[in-house]
């Protein structure tokens, strides 16, 4: 599926795949975030994606032609406080949708599926 935006000069259509890959890449930036979960259970609840796959931990609704939803589904590092990290993320997903696409952002829920303990922790 594709957001259609009708411009003086024509249309623009953006596919929900490039909406989806600017909020993982933004969401990865945040503090406390260890990497993306798949959002299918198929692929396994807690598997860590590779770079290349972050639309796949990310679910973007078309709410109507200027407004989208999005779910992230997100593992966190132990030791974080899970709330400080979902909201970092929630205000800088927000801040790349509308400032790198235009789109008003209607919600952004964010679903931890998982904590991972990193080395440093470990020792």
């Amino acid at each position: 599926m594709t957001q259609k935006i009708q411009t003086e000069l024509g249309r623009i259509n953006i596919s929900e795949d490039v909406i989806a890959i600017i909020c993982g890449v933004a969401a990865m930036e945040c503090y406390g975030l260890v990497g993306m979960a798949s959002r299918s259970v198929q692929d396994g609840i807690s598997d860590f994606l590779r770079k290349d796959y972050y639309e796949r931990g990310v679910d973007v609704q078309y709410i109507d032609d200027h407004k989208v939803s999005v779910t992230l589904y997100i593992i966190v590092e132990y030791g974080v406080k899970i709330s400080e990290v979902a909201r970092n993320i929630q205000e800088r997903v927000k801040y790349a949708i509308e400032n790198t696409i235009g789109l008003d952002v209607e919600s952004i829920d964010i679903r931890v599926q998982g904590v991972r303990v990193t080395d440093a922790k470990r020792k």
